[in-house]
């Protein structure tokens, strides 16, 4: 399989592409299809949970960094099997995904989000919102993620964060 070129998409095509990306990437958190999550990712990716207070002040502290697809592979084994947390289910909402910058290797995004938390209860909670701030880059296998960094507005997580945002 080619490797799709950003340069021989129109503006129309690439943002369908980018949609479609985030819409399975969400969709695949949010139907508990948490081992093929890493799969959204290249080998040597980043992915990280920053509050925006930290991503504005330039401060590195995050609530979650991964720095490879194994470290996203190891994050799911531990939820799977080690970690001890509320059984909980997501909800996400996707919204202004906007395309920032094209070159020929990557392509620059930021997406709105909200995340909704249902508990076993039945109660239904805001859990986290922010924005993504995303490099994607073309790969055999289609659009996957460089970099992933949600920036969350949220100043509280009520819970132990264990399952991607």
């Amino acid at each position: 399989m080619a490797i799709l070129k950003f340069s021989d998409m129109t503006a129309m095509e690439l943002q369908f592409q980018v949609e479609k990306l985030q819409s399975n990437y969400v969709e695949c958190i949010d139907d508990d299809r948490l081992e093929q999550w890493p799969e959204f990712f290249v080998e040597d990716c980043l992915y990280q949970i920053i509050s925006r207070e930290n991503e504005d002040r330039g401060l590195p502290v995050s609530a979650i960094v991964c720095d490879s697809n194994a470290m996203l592979i190891d994050r799911i084994v531990s939820l799977r099997n080690a970690n001890v947390y509320a059984e909980h289910f997501y909800r996400h909402i996707i919204s202004n995904v906007n395309i920032k910058g094209v070159t020929d290797e990557v392509v620059s995004v930021q997406t709105n989000y909200l995340v909704l938390q249902t508990r076993l209860s039945g109660a239904t909670e805001i859990y986290n919102s922010g924005k993504y701030l995303d490099e994607i880059v073309a790969t055999e296998d289609g659009l996957k993620f460089k970099q992933k960094k949600a920036v969350f507005d949220t100043y509280q997580i009520q819970s132990l964060m264990v399952t991607p945002i």
